[in-house]
């Protein structure tokens, strides 16, 4: 029997993509990524004012799937459209809040500090992603660092958004504490960038760590899977729920490293409330402890829910 083929609607940024495609793997789907552009005038304008119909996209794409798999804002308009036209025939599934009525999807993918609720919800703990145990130990080996009897340590980096502004203050005093908490006598710092880490600090990041420790200069995810599974603390930046939802599939204690926020973070400060909640993470102060919980494996366990739903509607 054939698989199932699916439609992953993006804006095509890395997080989101994490989303749909760990998804699109858990449920075994043929699946294909579109990256979603609204004309310039729809760019500006809430989903729930915006018309569900193809004509407000930039590029049109072939439609030959049975599942819709979307994530962010843009990519609401095209699944709306796609269900209107052919309605029960395909299935079609939101992650994180649509901003429009629920009842527009099949089925709604959302973290607890969405705060949705609705027959149609199915709730996760932290964000969804398409890392796996047997990816991260495949690649264990990528960075080829010997431990010398030093503590690893995995320090993730963000990017500035519309919350956190990584000004350079704050970059610098962030650093300087990372320094002076994990001293290169008793640890070995391993630096990655994400998509969102701008060209500047990764720089900085370099002329911080980088002579006494190892700095990633791009965006490797190899190297980043192999700094998971050698790693025995994780220093993950404040600013992404996803990338904190990422690592805790390792089981690892996690460090936030907690920024200033620009805006009210309300959300931010439910998720990582209810991370503090399961011991999954705690603030980086200048105080090391040793903690475990429980892997985070969220898109495996919700996968066959949502398979049995998509039987209940006749897709399968």
């Amino acid at each position: 029997m054939s698989k199932l083929k699916a439609l992953l609607l993006t804006q095509g940024m890395h997080g989101m993509i994490s989303q749909v495609e760990g998804l699109a793997k858990a449920l075994n789907l043929n699946y294909k990524h579109q990256e979603i552009k609204l004309k310039k005038f729809w760019e500006f304008i809430p989903p729930s004012l915006t018309p569900a119909s193809m004509s407000v996209l930039k590029t049109q794409f072939i439609f030959d799937s049975k599942v819709i798999i979307s994530c962010g804002r843009k990519s609401v308009i095209p699944s709306l459209a796609l269900k209107k036209k052919y309605k029960e025939k395909v299935f079609t599934i939101h992650i994180q809040d649509p901003k429009v009525s629920i009842d527009k999807f099949d089925l709604i993918i959302c973290p607890d500090h969405d705060s949705l609720e609705g027959e149609n919800v199915i709730k996760t703990t932290g964000a969804i992603h398409y890392l796996s145990d047997k990816e991260i130990i495949k690649e264990k080996n990528y960075l080829n660092i010997d431990k010398e009897e030093k503590k690893i340590i995995a320090f993730i980096i963000g990017g500035p958004n519309k919350y956190y502004a990584y000004s350079d203050k704050e970059i610098d005093f962030l650093f300087n504490k990372v320094k002076t908490i994990f001293t290169r006598d008793k640890y070995k710092l391993v630096i990655i960038p994400s998509y969102r880490t701008p060209t500047e600090i990764i720089k900085k990041a370099f002329n911080a760590f980088g002579h006494d420790h190892l700095v990633v200069k791009e965006v490797d995810k190899k190297a980043y899977l192999s700094a998971l599974s050698i790693s025995d603390y994780l220093v993950v930046t404040c600013d992404s729920t996803s990338m904190i939802s990422e690592a805790a599939i390792t089981g690892k204690p996690i460090y936030v490293a907690q920024m200033y926020p620009k805006k009210n973070n309300v959300r931010f400060q439910k998720f990582f409330f209810q991370f503090k909640q399961l011991s999954i993470i705690k603030d980086l102060t200048d105080k090391i402890d040793l903690w475990s919980y429980d892997k985070l494996d969220e898109v495996n366990r919700i996968s066959p829910l949502i398979n049995e739903k998509i039987k209940k509607n006749g897709i399968i």
